[in-house]
């Protein structure tokens, strides 16, 4: 199955009985915590590994919303990440 980012969801991923929104908002929370994880021990393989798990479980859930890619872009260029997030975090 592939899903409108064009990236093929492999069917019974989740599992059979792992339908549903509850399960994929689950599952994206636990790879949530995975990433914090690999990040907190500055295991840069690990991390990237949690993070490419995490951006997978995020596709899933966008495509369950039927959230787009372009929804997204569009929401971050409408609060000027590129540019006024990374200004902001220097203040911090």
């Amino acid at each position: 199955m592939r899903n409108m980012l064009n990236i093929a969801i492999p069917k019974g991923r989740l599992g059979e009985d792992e339908k549903g929104l509850d399960k994929i908002l689950k599952k994206a929370g636990e790879e949530c915590i995975e990433v914090i994880i690999a990040a907190k021990a500055q295991d840069k393989k690990e991390t990237i590994y949690e993070i490419a798990d995490l951006a997978y479980h995020v596709m899933v859930l966008m495509t369950e919303a039927g959230i787009s890619i372009q929804e997204i872009h569009r929401e971050l260029a409408s609060r000027h990440i590129i540019d006024h997030k990374v200004e902001q975090e220097k203040m911090v």
